[in-house]
């Protein structure tokens, strides 16, 4: 039996568009170190929103301790690289 399903890659610059689409920023604005509230004005309407889209996206389930993790670009690859590494 052979498995047909394939873990999504994680590709730090698709995860950039990623966030950049649903904060409706550049591509250019979401660099690696930006703080998703402090320096985008991210408010928890649009972190509960990029959540989502991970998960969906990357087929993870973060929990409510992990979501503090989710503050910048590099953190949030970080964060996902775990849990990718963890399900495999």
């Amino acid at each position: 039996m052979s498995d047909t399903h394939t873990a999504p890659v994680l590709d730090k610059e698709r995860l950039r568009d990623l966030v950049a689409e649903v904060l409706d920023l550049d591509t250019a604005e979401v660099t690696d170190t930006a703080h998703f509230t402090e320096d985008l004005d991210v408010d928890s309407l649009m972190a509960l929103e990029i959540t989502v889209r991970l998960e969906k996206e990357y087929g993870v389930r973060l929990a409510e301790d992990e979501l503090t993790s989710i503050s910048s670009l590099g953190a949030t690859y970080d964060l996902l690289v775990r849990k990718l590494a963890d399900a495999g």
